[in-house]
């Protein structure tokens, strides 16, 4: 069986975070393991509180991982602190960490700051160029590249200028955006684009997270990158089509509707 780790903040509600990773890689029939590197107290509508883990015990959780089981991908999320960030990257690099996916979170789906916005500067310097994929939203795309981004051509010059940060390729997502969810991939030469029709619904709590931990599923699977996507966006639009009305506030997605409905896909637990 493949593993697949995530590196990120957890979320005690249940729907984005370290446990809406686990419960993605599962729903995909790969082995999940964690690190966490903060501990938030969120719910479907504020967070309450946020507490970091320090970079040495994030540093150890990392080589309690690798020195036994190893990974075939890694998803990287919610990295509140520089110091934070220095711990992650330093140990993606000792590690050779293969298919990295990160996910530059940077707020909650209520709007709630989850990276201190001094941070901004050191992911682009130690954290983006270590991103066999980058999927950062319209908003982080925003911060990123330092530019307003109000069309496609918009989220076409910041997927260039973030791809020149040092990242293999760039996912910018168009869920914030008007019409159809469009997200733009580049690969610093090509676009490749994968659409959905917008669905109307609050419940979207932990898309971002969910997406990102699909692609990474994917890659350990073997899967070409462009596939990749394109099955983690088909895997993201029926866990909303599908997302469950709970809480006062933007409600989660359904992790595991397909699985219910059919099992797990032929062959997508056994490749090897």
């Amino acid at each position: 069986m493949k593993k697949v780790l995530t590196i990120a903040g957890s979320d005690c509600s249940g729907g984005a975070g370290i446990q809406a990773d686990l419960k993605t890689f599962s729903a995909h029939g790969v082995f999940g393991m964690s690190v966490i590197v903060s501990v938030v107290a969120e719910n479907t509508f504020r967070v309450l509180d946020i507490q970091d883990v320090t970079p040495e015990m994030i540093g150890k959780q990392i080589d309690a991982v690798f020195e036994d089981m190893g990974a075939d991908a890694v998803k990287v999320g919610m990295l509140s602190q520089p110091a934070c960030m220095q711990a992650v990257a330093d140990k993606i690099r000792q590690y050779h960490m293969p298919h990295v996916v990160i996910d530059p979170v940077m707020y909650a789906k209520n709007g709630c700051p989850l990276m201190d916005p001094g941070s901004i500067d050191k992911l682009i310097q130690e954290v983006i160029p270590l991103a066999q994929v980058l999927t950062p939203n319209i908003p982080e795309a925003e911060k990123i590249a330092g530019i307003s981004i109000h069309s496609v051509e918009d989220m076409k010059q910041a997927a260039r200028i973030i791809h020149k940060m040092g990242c293999q390729t760039v996912l910018v997502k168009g869920g914030h955006a008007q019409g159809d969810a469009l997200d733009l991939l580049f690969d610093g030469e090509e676009f490749y684009s994968f659409s959905a029709p917008r669905i109307d619904t609050k419940n979207t709590h932990g898309t971002g997270c969910t997406y990102s931990s699909a692609i990474a599923a994917n890659l350990a699977l073997g899967l070409p990158l462009q596939e990749a996507v394109g099955q983690a966006k088909e895997y993201v639009t029926t866990a909303i089509r599908h997302a469950l009305p709970i809480g006062k506030g933007n409600g989660p997605t359904h992790h595991f509707y397909d699985l219910y409905q059919h099992g797990l896909k032929k062959g997508s637990a056994t490749h090897e």
